[in-house]
């Protein structure tokens, strides 16, 4: 397994710690991380600054907050060595002076800000959508970020809600090339599921990173919606099923009834007895072809 990978497992198992609101077993996590020798590129590929700011904040273990907030300390010195080499690459001079008074205001921030330290936005941040003047587009992308940002849980997953919203905006555009109704509607959809109360666990996997921009902007309804509606259609499935398996065989197939609905006349009666013993009974038709059921007197 590549350090890449290696470091990504971690991520997404602290980003299961956080969902779940129990970070038991974080703090070895963390100490695999502290042995890993963290280049900027998996820094960035991997998004982990974001997952070990999570668990900093969710856990109340002082252990795991040191640690973890050690780690972030250290990895924000190497992002500010990979912003300055990228300074020097662009010719832009870097004078000893004024490294060094950033070096100082450097510490003292950090100083001040030791219970509450911040990571780059590299971390917390979607790549960046095309800029639109389309009304609608720029409506949509405002209900959108509106949907990702309820009960505030892009704050402790520290996600840049605007960009995250345009990106997912911008692959539904490109999709229909249009905000026609079909547009409209895939945008209906996304924004409905991401703020229902009730299924906390698809937003929160959309800002973690867990769902991709572009997989929220094409799942259907059915795979984006909670584990207790999809439980419920479940049920209701294996209900409709039994039921009609229950209808064919606890009656008497015949041709001697014609549907009203598709004409054919492969059908099952069945007949109860729901009057008066002098009167006849009254004779229940189920469709074998289309399941149209109907009363015959």
């Amino acid at each position: 397994m590549s350090k890449n990978q290696e470091v990504e497992r971690i991520a997404k198992k602290l980003d299961k710690m956080v969902h779940k609101k129990n970070t038991d077993g974080a703090l070895d996590l963390l100490r695999e991380l502290k042995n890993i020798k963290m280049s900027l590129e998996t820094l960035q590929s991997t998004r982990v600054g974001m997952s070990v700011n999570a668990v900093r904040k969710q856990s109340s273990e002082e252990e795991v907050q040191t640690l973890a907030k050690a780690l972030i300390k250290s990895w924000k010195k190497l992002l500010d060595e990979g912003k300055s080499e990228e300074k020097k690459k662009e010719g832009s001079p870097v004078s000893t002076s004024s490294t060094s008074k950033d070096t100082k205001s450097s510490e003292t921030s950090s100083k001040k800000s030791v219970d509450t330290p911040t990571l780059s936005s590299r971390f917390t941040t979607f790549p960046t959508a095309a800029v639109t003047t389309d009304n609608v587009r720029n409506k949509c992308r405002e209900l959108l970020v509106a949907a990702l940002q309820t009960d505030n849980d892009h704050k402790s997953i520290d996600v840049d809600c605007e960009h995250l919203a345009a990106q997912i905006e911008e692959l539904i555009y490109q999709e229909f090339k249009s905000t026609d109704m079909k547009y409209k509607t895939r945008l209906r959809s996304r924004i409905s599921n991401l703020k229902d109360q009730k299924n906390p666990e698809l937003r929160r996997n959309v800002l973690s990173g867990n769902i991709s921009p572009k997989r929220i902007a094409s799942m259907s309804a059915e795979e984006m919606a909670s584990a207790e509606l999809k439980q419920i259609r479940e049920i209701l499935t294996k209900e409709s099923i039994r039921e009609h398996q229950l209808s064919r065989v606890g009656g008497t197939e015949t041709d001697m009834f014609t549907c009203s609905k598709c004409r054919g006349k492969s059908c099952t009666y069945t007949q109860v007895q729901i009057r008066s013993a002098d009167e006849p009974m009254t004779t229940y038709v189920f469709c074998n072809s289309c399941g149209n059921r109907w009363k015959f007197c």
